[in-house]
């Protein structure tokens, strides 16, 4: 067996497309590897902004000879197709074999592939490697970059490692010779770095000043930045992907902390940690209080002699990007909200839908609407102030530099402008919750205006057929949708979603909008409550009998019957209901069925009820209203406690009561007992889609 290593050097990678190289490397390799017969089980894979690197352990020194035998066509196909088969198959006609197969004489090819040396093997996969490597972007370079047939990589290409067992596995690609020599770190390492093998190549480069797994470089940064921070007792912001990207862009990260003037903590704390992350990948920290400080920690390429000068240049650069953001904070107060919002007209929010004064004018009519029917417990008036100036900061040159912070910064100068808190929140919040995980505004003036922003966009984008389709989903409805269903059921609000449809369409005038919502929603709530460990199932058990209920509800009454169902009671109630069904169904029987005008509780007839059969009685009699009673009063685990009730007359009467008697009187009563049953059980839920 035998270790691999391939390096491939080239110029800066972007550190965002590091991680998908890797794959790509590890894929590639993979498929050249299983094409040519080879497992390769053990494989590491590493980047720096300057290299790939790929080890490959416990490989073959060669492959063993193969026979194949490939089917053709019969003896009496056209030439034509014969001729196709040995071209597919790389033979010669005069070499095909002659076998009957069912009775017919077939063509056979038989393919004899000697083994390979893996040195070959592998001299042969490098350069397909290369060629098929995809990037997000790629470039030409050189004398040959006027060809289209030339190399494409994400940057010039200026070498190739390739070792197997410490030999060289001789490779060309775009003039290139594979070699044993590599380069060090740009500043601290001059001329070619020999490596001997996957086993010394990590420790060879270290030495020359390069962490080649990346795994390291961001463990070095994350520990390094809360080093620094401590030392100054201070406490990193967490940043995760802020350490993979400096991970990206160092070969030998030194994370070093530096200071910047106090006055640029007038600016809003997320302000400053966006042009710190965004403009320059530097962390930010917070001070004992918990408030941001006057500190960041940047992430150095390079052991400095004198780190305070490396740091210094980096406050200089910070200091230049936090003027610009204190002069947009500046600026933007000089203006109203109220002045920011006319600027809206002038932004299209969709062709179809008008601009977004046009949708701010829908959403504070909701607004009013959800407050003053006390759908939203909030003041009418804050809500539909809140409405008119949420999107207001989009024409901020704040926002204009940070889309990020939209909203956010809407609350800043509301509450700069003294705006009542209630107005400055719900533009803070109003976007929330933006995906799963996310904060849910409790807030009523916020909850309205969140909810309402929503409405108005799924059932404008619905209203003109703009849905979503497959993977599709360009104006973010599957997250609309989410985040009206978390409303709702966070703040518990009691209406239909029928209602809200109805009056986001009215609001925007077409109240005929929106006519597929209702199952769009269904099928949000059903991925929601998913994520809640509720089984669709239950949810399609519950609809049919809350139709025109509101969400609060239908969640309600769904966790009360998974939990039902989930019991012993449960399981065999649902076995028996099945039962019952199937026999019903069988049957073709439609209760009440009651020719001779014999009561279908079974009690008014002319024999007397078996002993299981009347405890079947007695237990609907007693369950039944307690069950609808429950229901009506929304006390649905009681609800579920009275069918409990049925499990065991049930069992007993499949167990002692023959259902399809001789007797037609009691074969008639048995079944509308039955059909009683089914319709006690489907009173609470559709016991028919529940699975199992």
């Amino acid at each position: 067996m035998a270790d691999f290593l391939l390096e491939l050097r080239c110029e800066e990678i972007p550190a965002r497309m590091q991680k998908g190289a890797r794959a790509e490397l590890e894929k590639l390799f993979r498929r050249e590897m299983d094409a040519s017969g080879v497992k390769a089980s053990d494989l590491t894979v590493w980047s720096t902004p300057r290299r790939l690197a790929l080890i490959a352990r416990g490989l073959p020194t060669a492959t063993e000879a193969v026979r194949e035998e490939a089917k053709g066509p019969p003896v009496a196909a056209p030439d034509q197709a014969i001729d196709g088969f040995c071209r597919k198959n790389g033979v010669e006609r005069g070499a095909l074999e002659v076998r009957e197969v069912k009775g017919r004489e077939t063509y056979f090819a038989v393919i004899e592939k000697p083994g390979q040396a893996a040195l070959d093997l592998l001299a042969a996969a490098i350069p397909a490697i290369i060629r098929d490597f995809s990037w997000p972007k790629s470039m030409r370079w050189g004398d040959a970059s006027i060809s289209n047939e030339s190399l494409k990589w994400v940057r010039p290409l200026s070498g190739i490692v390739a070792l197997l067992d410490g030999e060289v596995v001789p490779c060309l690609t775009d003039g290139f010779a594979s070699g044993r020599t590599t380069m060090g770190h740009r500043f601290h390492s001059s001329g070619e770095i020999v490596i001997s093998g996957a086993d010394d190549y990590a420790d060879t480069l270290r030495d020359a000043y390069v962490i080649v797994d990346h795994e390291v470089r961001a463990g070095i940064i994350r520990e390094g930045a809360r080093k620094a921070a401590k030392a100054a007792g201070l406490t990193v912001v967490e940043d995760e992907g802020l350490v993979v990207e400096n991970a990206g862009l160092t070969e030998w990260p030194v994370p070093l902390l530096g200071r910047f003037e106090d006055d640029f903590l007038d600016v809003p704390p997320e302000t400053i940690q966006l042009t710190a992350r965004v403009n320059q990948k530097y962390f930010v920290c917070e001070g004992p209080d918990g408030k941001l400080a006057n500190a960041f920690i940047c992430t150095a390429n390079i052991a400095a002699d004198d780190p305070a000068v490396v740091v210094d240049g980096n406050r200089k650069v910070l200091a230049a990007r936090l003027a610009d953001a204190r002069f947009f904070w500046e600026l933007d107060q000089k203006k109203t909200l109220a002045q920011h919002a006319k600027g809206l007209e002038r932004i299209t929010f969709h062709e179809k839908l008008g601009t977004v004064a046009d949708k701010v004018d829908r959403v504070a009519k909701l607004v009013r609407w959800l407050c003053e029917e006390d759908i939203v417990k909030g003041d009418p008036d804050l809500a539909e102030q809140a409405a008119r100036l949420c999107k207001a900061d989009l024409v901020t040159e704040m926002v204009g530099e940070f889309p990020e912070l939209q909203g956010l910064m809407g609350g800043y100068y509301a509450a700069k402008e003294g705006l009542p808190v209630e107005v400055s929140d719900a533009i803070r919040d109003h976007y929330k919750p933006v995906g799963q995980g996310d904060d849910v505004p409790t807030a009523p003036v916020t909850v309205a205006v969140s909810l309402a922003d929503k409405l108005d966009t799924l059932v404008g984008f619905f209203q003109y057929d703009e849905k979503p389709t497959g993977s599709k989903d360009p104006f973010a409805l599957r997250r609309a949708g989410l985040g009206i269903l978390a409303l709702v059921l966070s703040n518990n609000i009691r209406t239909t979603m029928r209602e809200l449809i109805t009056a986001a369409a009215h609001a925007g005038g077409s109240p005929d909008a929106g006519r597929d919502i209702a199952g769009f929603l269904i099928d949000r709530l059903k991925v929601q409550q998913r994520e809640a460990g509720i089984r669709h199932d239950m949810i399609d058990a519950v609809l049919p009998v809350e139709s025109d209920a509101d969400t609060a509800r239908v969640v309600a009454r769904v966790k009360a019957l998974q939990s039902f169902i989930e019991t012993e009671n449960g399981t065999n109630l649902l076995a028996g209901y099945k039962r019952a069904s199937n026999i019903l169904k069988k049957e073709k029987w439609e209760a009440p069925k009651n020719p001779s005008g014999k009561d279908p509780s079974g009690k008014d007839i002319s024999y007397t009820p078996e002993t299981a059969e009347k405890a079947l009685i007695d237990a609907l009699d007693a369950a039944a209203p307690k069950a609808a009673s429950a229901v009506t009063e929304e006390r649905f685990e009681d609800a579920m406690s009275a069918l409990a009730t049925l499990r065991a007359p049930i069992d007993a009467f499949f167990e002692d009561v023959t259902v399809n008697d001789d007797d037609a009187d009691k074969r008639e009563a048995r079944l509308n007992l039955l059909a009683r049953f089914t319709g006690a059980v489907s009173n609470v839920a559709d016991f028919s889609k529940i699975e199992g």
